[in-house]
């Protein structure tokens, strides 16, 4: 994948549990974000968990899907410094995924026309990792701007309990489309 060759000069962040949660498997999150051409972002997520006792779902073809928030999901929300507007990727480790336009908090939400993105996800005893290249060279108002983004997890025990994870947590419900919770700067990438 073209996105862990370029991976060493991403930026790597812990998220934080949040204090609601009761699944307990992961013992850490870590996140490394990059933009390695123009219009596009790639993501390694890291799970510090052992393998066994994390609920994943099972691997398919890559597909567009709704409500992957519910299970085990790696999220990426991205906004610009103009407007409202911000975008939401989900990715499964089952390499499903789904893609969103706000207009505002929590409102006016629609499908994001985007190209498949990119997934590779990878279990090892004591981690599993998701890496991830998403095109959004279609999305003219993210192209030629920097972003601000919001990493998050929501990570699912064997046993049922849910762990949401996130670089901040400004409310008191686990809440990743709070505009507090976007908290990491890419700058844009030009054309080459």
């Amino acid at each position: 994948m073209e996105a862990r060759t370029a991976g060493a000069s991403g930026q790597r962040r812990s998220l934080l549990r949040h204090p609601e949660s009761v699944g307990e498997a992961a013992s850490r999150v870590e996140v490394t974000a990059w933009r390695p051409q123009h219009g596009r972002l790639a993501l390694l997520y890291v799970i510090r968990a052992p393998a066994d006792d994390l609920r994943l779902p099972p691997m398919s073809d890559a597909a567009r899907v709704d409500g992957l928030w519910r299970h085990t999901c790696l999220e990426a929300f991205i906004r610009t410094p103009r407007g409202d507007a911000y975008y939401e990727i989900n990715l499964s480790p089952s390499t499903r995924w789904a893609a969103y336009r706000f207009d505002g908090y929590r409102d006016g939400r629609t499908s994001l026309d985007l190209p498949t993105p990119s997934i590779e996800s990878r279990s090892y005893p004591e981690r599993h990792e998701l890496e991830a290249l998403i095109d959004l060279g279609g999305v003219p108002e993210l192209v030629r701007s920097d972003w601000r983004l919001g990493l998050s997890a929501v990570i699912e025990d064997a046993d049922g309990g849910t762990a949401w994870w996130a670089l901040a947590h400004p409310a008191e419900q686990p809440d990743f489309h709070h505009p507090a919770a976007f908290t990491f700067d890419l700058p844009a990438v030009e054309p080459a």
